[in-house]
């Protein structure tokens, strides 16, 4: 995959807990945390906020190298007002070990909306994306943890060579497109938020060094490019339950292209204008998307709760409930939950409810 998409609602599990769910069911709750403090992934704004390979920090050193110049504009306007702010939030750092933005205490005033950040957690943030500091995540309530990248990096990753700005997209990009398999241009840039207009010749490069073949796909308009390295299973059994930012369904327009499933976030939704519910996620069956399905971890009660649970037109429903009721009952066990609850609401919740039964 090369990114987990980092995001902080825990309203059934962290997200970025679920790709590894979806694709090796059962594993050790802590396998991130402890990949991140043994030094083998490290936090960057690749896509989103998200997880990465350690060893790919050479790879994002032009982006952090740019980010010093072009700086977005809550950052342009901090370092405009308050030309030597930046600068001592990093010497802060460096004396006195690693801080989150509370400890700075900038705010003035009352908080205003999500994105009203303070002084002092745009600065944080910029040195971030700068590269000048890196972060962790506290465990309590997923705070980030800013320190100096000696200080948490390994330093043979460090110490690489920092390879050219078209070295890096090129490789970038490879890697893109290998994860995906087959894309569009547009589709391969958004992996990594890539712009279009790097990404066009670090195609071509690929193109003529073969590691990727420009293919036309059937009810495609644009020209698709298949990795040399994409697997071509003569069948697939997927069985998943997929986060709402994993790489299968987070380009709403690639899912609706590929498996004719249209999709949208509906946390930031006021609740009576959502179709499907708060934290709902698509459900893999085979090669395709078969239905989705409202989840809440109730965790003082011990229960897995489904508040609805809808098929895709034209399903196989009973096939459908069948796999689903599966994943439901391996996610529970997983999330240590005694049992799965079934609400009423979509075409497959009655049956769905049959099929499970009480576990406890």
């Amino acid at each position: 995959m090369g990114v987990i998409q980092i995001d902080s609602v825990n309203v059934l599990v962290r997200s970025q807990e679920l790709p590894v769910f979806s694709r090796l069911g059962a594993h050790r709750r802590d396998l991130i945390p402890s990949a991140t403090a043994q030094g083998e992934l490290f936090e960057y704004w690749a896509h989103e906020a998200a997880h990465v390979p350690t060893a790919d920090h050479r790879l994002w050193r032009w982006k952090m190298e740019r980010s010093q110049h072009g700086p977005w504009q809550s950052a342009r306007s901090l370092l405009k007002r308050r030309p030597t702010f930046v600068d001592e939030v990093l010497e802060r750092v460096s004396r006195d070990g690693a801080i989150t933005s509370s400890d700075l205490q900038e705010r003035r005033g009352p908080k205003g909306s999500w994105w009203d950040w303070d002084d002092g957690k745009v600065a944080l943030e910029h040195l971030f994306m700068c590269g000048r500091l890196t972060a962790t995540r506290r465990a309590r309530d997923f705070a980030r943890v800013y320190d100096l990248p000696e200080r948490v990096i390994p330093v043979e990753h460090l110490r690489t060579r920092t390879p050219s700005i078209v070295d890096a997209q090129r490789e970038l990009v490879d890697k893109a497109a290998r994860a995906l398999g087959v894309g569009t241009v547009y589709d391969i840039a958004d992996y990594f938020r890539l712009d279009t207009k790097d990404v066009k010749p670090r195609l071509a490069e690929l193109v003529e060094s073969e590691r990727v073949v420009p293919v036309s796909v059937e009810g495609w308009r644009d020209t698709a490019y298949l990795h040399v390295d994409a697997r071509r299973p003569r069948r697939v059994d997927a069985r998943a339950l997929v986060s709402m930012f994993d790489p299968v369904v987070w380009n709403r327009k690639r899912a609706e292209r590929l498996f004719d499933f249209h999709y949208r976030i509906e946390i930031y939704t006021p609740a009576p204008k959502r179709r499907f519910g708060y934290y709902v996620l698509p459900f893999v069956l085979g090669d395709t998307l078969v239905g989705r399905v409202d989840l809440k971890a109730d965790r003082a009660a011990g229960s897995l709760l489904v508040h609805g649970a809808f098929g895709e037109p034209g399903v196989d429903k009973a096939e459908v409930v069948a796999g689903l009721s599966a994943e439901l009952t391996d996610m529970a066990e997983w999330l240590e939950l005694d049992d799965v609850v079934v609400g009423r609401r979509g075409d497959l919740a009655a049956a769905l409810r049959r099929s499970i039964g009480p576990r406890r």
